[in-house]
């Protein structure tokens, strides 16, 4: 899943963590797999090994770096010729505000059951990135760094490869 260079964070052996390209949303990252495959269990094990800890340290990362309230870590495409990927989004406090403030976004109450409160989960806020942040030809204002900002950040964060707990 080739990126634009500028948008390149890190690589190790076996992936690729990039910002993604079409995504306003500061933090956005995909991280690749270096093999062409289309499910984990294609991958050898020295490229499984790997993951794990790439994952933890992009998700220390954002929370320490960039506070984000969540990281949701999710594979979600199956278009053919796609290699095996993640998609790894940052929930910040004002991206979730911005969601409560949208009165579009109220219709996916309907489709729960149960509590009247006012609770929200991973796939209403992915929903919302994605079509906000990924789709939309104008998307919300951002409020904290900038995309090539942040990619800087993370560059510097995560170069070294260090733990996920020294960061």
């Amino acid at each position: 899943m080739p990126s634009a260079p500028e948008l390149l964070i890190t690589e190790t052996d076996e992936w690729i963590v990039s910002h993604r390209a079409n995504s306003s949303l500061p933090g956005y990252l995909i991280i690749a797999s270096k093999r062409f495959a289309n499910d984990l269990s294609e991958l050898p094990e020295d490229t499984l090994r790997e993951l794990g800890p790439l994952l933890a340290l992009t998700q220390t990362v954002l929370r320490r770096k960039l506070n984000a309230r969540r990281v949701y870590i999710g594979r979600y495409g199956h278009a053919p010729g796609q290699s095996f990927h993640f998609h790894i989004i940052p929930i910040y406090p004002w991206v979730e505000e911005l969601f409560w403030l949208d009165e579009r976004y109220r219709v996916l109450q309907q489709f729960t059951e149960g509590t009247a409160e006012e609770t929200t989960d991973g796939a209403e806020l992915t929903l919302f990135v994605w079509r906000e942040f990924c789709e939309r030809l104008q998307p919300p204002p951002i409020k904290g760094p900038t995309v090539p900002e942040v990619v800087e950040l993370l560059k510097k964060s995560m170069s070294s490869r260090p733990s996920p707990i020294n960061i």
